[in-house]
């Protein structure tokens, strides 16, 4: 099996990196490599799988700090401490600060013990979704449908067969912990573990629900209907509190965090809240100015431009752009107009063409920088 590679590194982050910092991370490099925008790429599909394991342990402040200290033998499960170099009796170096701890009054590892039974907030989830350029400026509802974990209906979250209850745990007494003696040369000292027989829960499960094999959480395909506000843009989140997957021991639920991802436009181009529109025009309605029928968000719009426009030529429409992300405002939409020069004439064309060009002269154009003043120069 490949080594694994260092979570950080996973993210693109340096070791100790913030809570925030984190998210951040995780969000860019999960919409990356998101099996929805990477249909058939397998390559993307691990990744994705290796950034969310990352995810899961970096966002998990216990986790991520057993992570920090051990690396990924302080993750896994199946990689113990115990035993191993310390032949003492102690159950790995979690015990060998909780001894000291109790030594010292708690001065070292004894404060940063977390019990088993403690609330903890159910995992967070990421969907990511793509919604039509309309949709990011107007605003829409969208139904999703997850696969998540969520409370089991038949215990109602408790692990337990209907009828049963939980046991408080005969070895600890209902706390979670235990207190072990231990004789050195030194003296006796004294040490706090977590239970075994019950795993710091402090309770015991007789008789496990039958649907949730004592869990109490059960994986169900759920819709979930949300509202994306106008002004959204790629790479947007809208976290939806509440619906991510159930905590444990009366802790909170998760959230879910939609990641947005917007089809391009066939005629506007999006920067910010303004809008950009390229328009061709002819030569006479450069020249004599006209009325131009313009294209946006809203439907089409009139618009006068000037006799003598240039080829180029940038027209501002106010609050023709995209709506301001849960203001009332919004941007604006930037014409361009570019001279469309015709390719297809026939012989009286041309002949109007040349006429034209001999009754429009030097002075016709722009005393400064004039047309046959730029000729000139080109020829020094």
């Amino acid at each position: 099996m490949a080594e694994k590679r260092d979570y950080y590194e996973v993210l693109g982050l340096k070791k100790g990196a913030g809570e925030d910092e984190i998210k951040k991370a995780f969000r860019k490099m999960a919409m990356k490599y998101h099996p929805d925008k990477n249909p058939g790429d397998k390559s993307a599909e691990e990744r994705f799988k290796e950034i969310n394991e990352a995810y899961s342990v970096l966002s998990d402040p216990d986790k991520k700090s057993k992570y920090d200290r051990f690396g990924h033998a302080g993750v896994d499960p199946n990689a113990g401490f115990g035993g191993g170099g310390f032949s003492g009796g102690f159950g790995g170096f979690d015990d060998i600060f909780d001894m000291f701890g109790g030594m010292f009054g708690g001065g070292f590892g004894g404060q940063q013990q977390r019990k088993a039974n403690q609330p903890k907030k159910g995992r967070d989830l990421q969907k990511a979704i793509t919604i039509t350029f309309e949709e990011a400026a107007f605003g829409t509802k969208k139904e999703l449908e997850i696969s998540k974990y969520v409370q089991c209906p038949t215990c109602k979250g408790e692990g337990t067969k209907p009828g049963t209850s939980k046991k408080t745990c005969p070895k600890c007494g209902g706390s979670g912990q235990v207190s072990q003696t231990q004789r050195t040369p030194f003296g006796q000292f004294q040490s706090v573990t977590t239970c075994d027989q019950c795993g710091g829960r402090g309770q015991i499960i007789e008789e496990p629900c039958p649907d949730c094999k004592g869990t109490g959480k059960v994986r169900k395909n759920v819709k979930i209907s949300i509202d994306i506000p106008a002004g959204v843009d790629n790479e947007s989140v809208i976290p939806i509190r509440g619906q991510g997957e159930p905590g444990t021991n009366g802790g909170p639920t998760g959230d879910l965090y939609i990641v947005i991802s917007v089809k391009p436009h066939k005629l506007f181009r999006r920067q910010g809240d303004d809008l950009y529109l390229e328009m061709p025009i002819s030569f006479d309605q450069a020249a004599l100015g006209a009325e131009l029928i313009v294209p946006t968000l809203d439907g089409k719009v009139s618009y006068k431009i000037p006799a003598g426009t240039q080829p180029g030529t940038v027209f501002r429409l106010k609050e023709k752009g995209v709506k301001k992300l849960r203001r009332e405002a919004r941007g604006d939409l930037y014409v361009k107009v570019n001279l469309e020069v015709p390719t297809k004439l026939n012989s009286k064309q041309k002949k109007a063409i040349s006429e034209m060009g001999k009754a429009v002269t030097e002075d016709c154009y722009q005393k400064k920088g004039n047309f046959a003043e730029k000729i000139k120069e080109l020829f020094k």
